[in-house]
């Protein structure tokens, strides 16, 4: 296996090798591009969208600023709403469903590292040049969920569909669909059910 298969699957990898950092380069290039448009420059937006996130639908809306690791492994559906502040690490697979809303300052983080410091620490090669030890897991946020402000998920979560994650919650475990969740580490609070109905809100109408 190559440096990109192996973390793709989850297996440690070395960050530094060069294809790996030649697309993070470009991803963070495009990023900054986008970063220094405006929100009423929708054409410039999604020739740069096209090129950063080629496996995302042309039916979303970024309010920037945004920071990806890689973009090319990051999957978004259509009616996707993704904040200020928006920042995914897609070492690893990450896939959005469609009619996805994100709050300002999520971070979808899929690589993780070696808990113990001897196996964390950067290393040095013989020849000078330095590297550490890293991997990553997928993440995945299913259709119709809502991650209010300041949410972070971690490698290895999926939350189900239909489900909202409170503001400020580390999600470090699976969602069950139609799920309110929130905390640090996100628990789930109860079912999301036909008497969450907006309707039933006199007070709002």
């Amino acid at each position: 296996m190559n440096e990109q298969e192996k973390m793709l699957a989850g297996k440690i990898y070395d960050p530094t090798d060069p294809v790996l950092a030649a697309q993070q380069h470009q991803a963070h290039r495009l990023s900054k591009q986008y970063n220094d448009t405006f929100d009423k420059e929708s054409e410039r937006r999604a020739k740069i969208v096209a090129k950063l996130l080629p496996k995302a639908s042309a039916d979303i809306y970024l309010q920037g600023p945004i920071f990806f690791d890689y973009g090319i492994y990051t999957t978004i559906g259509d009616h996707f709403y993704g904040n200020a502040n928006l920042s995914i690490l897609d070492d690893c697979p990450v896939t959005i469903g469609n009619n996805v809303m994100f709050g300002p300052n999520v971070t979808l983080a899929t690589p993780m590292h070696p808990l113990r410091y001897q196996d964390r620490n950067v290393k040095q090669r013989s020849n000078g040049s330095e590297y550490d030890d890293e991997y990553a897991k997928p993440i995945t946020i299913e259709s119709n969920c809502w991650l209010a402000s300041n949410v972070v998920v971690i490698g290895g979560v999926t939350i189900g569909a239909g489900s909202v994650i409170g503001a400020g919650s580390v999600v470090t475990r699976d969602i069950p669909a139609n799920s309110l969740a929130v905390g640090n580490p996100c628990r789930v609070v109860r079912q999301i059910t036909d008497k969450d109905d907006i309707h039933l809100k006199t007070d709002l109408f």
